[in-house]
């Protein structure tokens, strides 16, 4: 079984070809995209807010961690 839609593909093809073209912006901050592993985050962010088939984030590292 996919794990990823096709709706979710296109709008990571979207967000890839804008960054592509420096168009692509990032949140709250506005300023371009330079990376392309973050156009295909924001591809996928896309995608889950238009409830395509996309697995759930991974959590960072940072907040996996317990302090002790």
């Amino acid at each position: 079984m996919a794990k990823y839609s096709k709706k979710s593909s296109e709008e990571v093809k979207k967000a890839v070809r804008k960054q592509k073209r420096g168009t692509l912006k990032s949140g709250k901050s506005g300023k371009t995209v330079k990376s392309r592993k973050q156009a295909v985050a924001i591809g996928l962010s896309e995608a889950r807010k238009k409830g395509a088939k996309v697995p759930k984030k991974k959590s960072s590292r940072s907040s996996k961690k317990s302090g002790s």
